[in-house]
């Protein structure tokens, strides 16, 4: 997926934009710029968009992963950035660390925003998750899972040859070191004990052809918390590559139609 045009030096969290905090929590086997990829720069517009891969992903070293963990590694970043209140937008796992980000320091995330994500694995997705970690020796059979699973069907069948063979020897040259303790955290993840206790205005946003995370997914979690607004987007899991004006636009009006106070 392409890069964001801020530059980074490896570990160093991204900070972009400018506007009220709004701090991103990746997926598993991702990073920042390969979850939101153009994406940021549309929300740069309007905030100031703080962001740290996990450990084991872009140049940051493997460490033992927890979900709370993560929560207060997301956190930190916006401490590093200077942004005591902020809202938090998570992408398919970092849905679940931002819901647990949320419970763990209510009084400073201001909303949420879930993006194709989920409470809890079911059958399917342990199922999708074990032969990606199966498939770690194989990058190129990898790739070519993955862009099976992370995209929708129409959105592959339409790719140009061209453009699809870069995909694959981009999937297939880029995967995290710490993917398989990402996979293994997400296998497990469970949140829903603490949906109900959100007590932040959340957009829950699915992926109507996403096939990894599948919709129903973002239905148990809009369902679970509080006051919670669902929103679907013609795409698959993908986002960023396949509807980024859609995705921003989504993020930007929820946020814009909150008001209160200003989030630094």
């Amino acid at each position: 997926m392409p890069s964001v045009a801020a530059v980074r030096t490896p570990r160093e969290p991204l900070v972009t934009g400018s506007g009220p905090a709004l701090v991103l929590a990746h997926g598993a086997g991702s990073d920042l710029d390969d979850s939101f990829g153009p994406v940021i720069d549309r929300l740069a517009r309007a905030h100031r968009v703080i962001g740290a891969d996990y450990p084991g992903s872009g140049a940051n070293p493997r460490a033992p992963l927890t979900l709370d963990g993560l929560a207060d590694h997301v956190v930190a970043a916006a401490d590093a950035a200077g942004a005591d209140r902020f809202a938090l937008l998570g992408f398919s796992m970092g849905t679940a660390v931002a819901v647990r980000a949320a419970t763990r320091h209510p009084d400073r995330v201001t909303a949420l925003v879930l993006s194709a994500g989920l409470a809890h694995p079911d059958a399917r997705l342990r199922l999708a998750v074990d032969v990606w970690r199966a498939l770690a020796d194989r990058p190129r059979t990898l790739a070519a899972y993955l862009t099976l699973v992370v995209n929708s069907p129409d959105w592959v069948a339409s790719r140009p040859p061209a453009a699809l063979a870069a995909q694959l020897t981009s999937f297939a040259a880029t995967a995290p070191p710490g993917v398989d303790d990402q996979l293994a955290l997400l296998r497990d993840v469970d949140v829903r004990a603490d949906l109900p206790s959100i007590t932040a205005p959340t957009l829950v946003v699915a992926a109507r052809a996403d096939v990894l995370v599948r919709p129903a997914h973002s239905a148990r979690l809009a369902a679970g918390i509080p006051g919670a607004t669902l929103v679907t987007l013609d795409c698959g899991h993908a986002i960023a590559a396949e509807d980024p004006d859609g995705w921003a636009t989504a993020v930007t009006r929820f946020l814009a139609g909150l008001g209160g106070p200003a989030q630094g």
